[in-house]
């Protein structure tokens, strides 16, 4: 359809200049060790309110002192909220600047504006674009671990709202390329490399998995812990990723509410041959059980 078409077109060019943010900010990053000054050692976000005007003041020639910290700190300038002490800011941001690279860092932070601009626009074009029912579908998914505003958008973008095309979660995940690929021969399961599909949808769906493994009580978060130890992280995050797919398409399809399984989901399963075989470690570790254990019903 047109109109996904060319929602689909704004979120991608918001995609490219995010990324072209993200090197901008990298090569700010970089000139401002060069010059001895250790920014993201002070603040946690180098393209925050804090750490611009920081360095505004820096860049203008100033040098930052204990009276002027203070100046700046009274004056809401510098955030309550950085996780650097005072004495460490200070000491952290007394570099050494030389004219060009003061000049070269003004014309980074100037394009460090332009391009926030830019996204900001795309941010209300994107809003203005979508439809009623993109935006519901959007807010519905965002109850998923890990989905915030601006991947819903884009996952929104791709796969639409529509998951009748679809017969199953397993043909949308293999269509999107996060389910494994099938390669056997005589019986023998050989490499399960994934599929090459939708590119923008797999790295939005990766980079959500990152972020949804760090909530300890998801499901998610024990699906990685339990893959990463025989197949690795990069695995792993696939696999939550391919998880997450399938939550989206169940949520989309059904227009019901996203329930999450729980941390302690794989501990439901073969409970009896789990604690033998804890039992037996805890044997060959030397322990001696005194007494019967039975075991506690959940």
């Amino acid at each position: 359809m047109k109109d996904q078409r060319e929602l689909r077109e704004l979120v991608r060019y918001r995609k490219s200049l995010v990324e072209d943010r993200t090197r901008e900010l990298n090569r700010l990053q970089k000139m401002l060790e060069g010059a001895n000054i250790k920014l993201s050692g002070t603040v946690s976000n180098i393209n925050g309110i804090s750490a611009r005007n920081l360095l505004d003041f820096i860049i203008g020639g100033g040098t930052l002192t204990a009276e002027k910290y203070d100046e700046l700190f009274m004056a809401g300038k510098i955030s309550p909220m950085l996780k650097a002490p005072k004495q460490q800011i200070i000491d952290d941001l007394n570099g050494m600047l030389t004219a060009i690279q003061r000049r070269m860092l003004k014309e980074l932070i100037s394009h460090l504006d332009e391009l926030n601009q830019h996204i900001r626009n795309l941010d209300d074009d994107i809003d203005g674009t979508m439809k009623p029912d993109e935006k519901e579908a959007a807010k519905a998914i965002q109850q998923i671990p890990g989905i915030g505003e601006t991947s819903s958008q884009v996952i929104i973008s791709v796969i639409g709202t529509n998951m009748e095309r679809f017969p199953s979660g397993k043909h949308i995940a293999s269509w999107a390329g996060l389910c494994p690929g099938n390669n056997e021969s005589a019986g023998k399961r050989k490499s399960g490399r994934t599929r090459k599909g939708n590119a923008m949808l797999r790295m939005t769906l990766v980079n959500c998995a990152h972020a949804a493994v760090r909530r300890k009580d998801s499901f998610f978060a024990a699906q990685f812990a339990r893959i990463q130890v025989h197949r690795g992280k990069k695995r792993a995050y696939v696999a939550v990723a391919h998880s997450m797919l399938i939550a989206i398409y169940a949520v989309l399809k059904s227009g019901d509410g996203f329930r999450d399984l729980g941390f302690d989901y794989y501990n439901q399963f073969n409970r009896e041959r789990k604690i033998a075989a804890y039992l037996k470690k805890l044997k060959a570790l030397g322990w001696e059980q005194s007494a019967a254990i039975t075991p506690v019903p959940v």
